[in-house]
């Protein structure tokens, strides 16, 4: 990831971290929850960028798929 991908995580979880107080301190759940997921999704995107063999989504590096295969 660039430069400016970082730089957008970084607005990203400053903008949700506002956000998320502003919804707090003014007693509206729906503005501190959506402050909340712009922040975590900042800290995610920021944490691709600094690592970006771990950024497939989904999936650990160590899952093998298989498991729950023999489950039932």
């Amino acid at each position: 990831m660039s430069v400016w991908d970082k730089a957008k995580a970084k607005v990203d979880q400053a903008v949700g971290h506002a956000e998320e107080l502003w919804g707090q301190s003014h007693g509206d759940a729906a503005a501190a929850l959506d402050g909340e997921a712009r922040r975590l999704e900042g800290e995610v995107e920021e944490e691709q960028a600094e690592h970006p063999e771990h950024s497939h989504p989904g999936q650990h590096p160590d899952d093998d798929g298989l498991a729950g295969a023999g489950a039932r």
